[in-house]
């Protein structure tokens, strides 16, 4: 219950975030979720890089969203760090193109992962108004047949509500 009163509290910071599942069938899905942030699109694109500031703990296997990392530059992983020594690769950057303010992972992030599913994470900075647009695209492929139904919308939340602290964080340098 708390995270979902978070998450709800998240949706009313940094323009409320538009979101939607665009495509689901029987062994696929693919969100899309849209946030405005008074920024600019170098400090967003920066700020994807200070995750471990702005992704919410409790979506995370350590529950301390500092132990998270994510290195922009191809190859570089979102990781985390675990307390008994142990860590988790989340995804890999497969695209890190700041001039045009697009960043890409090879994602499968939380229970995905140990479904076998390929998903491609995709972030977008655009200059809009006096601030940014960021447009956040998540692919999910290979799955089970059934599982995108079980899946999808709850993991749209997840995305939704990190988006939204993504674009608070680059605005103010807090993500709540």
């Amino acid at each position: 219950m708390r995270i979902a009163l978070a998450a709800c509290a998240a949706l009313t910071l940094a323009g409320a975030a538009r979101a939607e599942v665009v495509r689901q069938d029987d062994t696929s899905f693919q969100l899309r979720n849209v946030v405005q942030s008074k920024t600019t699109p170098q400090k967003a694109y920066a700020a994807l890089g200070e995750i471990g500031r702005w992704w919410n703990g409790a979506h995370s296997y350590s529950g301390q969203a500092s132990n998270l990392r994510l290195e922009l530059k191809a190859g570089g992983c979102f990781c985390e760090t675990l307390p008994d020594g142990g860590g988790i690769e989340h995804g890999r950057v497969v695209m890190a193109w700041p001039s045009q303010g697009t960043l890409r992972l090879d994602a499968a992030l939380g229970p995905l992962q140990q479904e076998g599913v390929s998903a491609a994470l995709t972030f977008e900075i655009k200059p809009k108004g006096d601030g940014v647009e960021i447009v956040q695209t998540y692919a999910v492929g290979g799955a089970r047949p059934g599982m995108p139904k079980a899946f999808a919308a709850g993991v749209d939340a997840v995305m939704r509500e990190a988006l939204t602290r993504l674009g608070r964080y680059a605005e103010t340098g807090k993500p709540e």
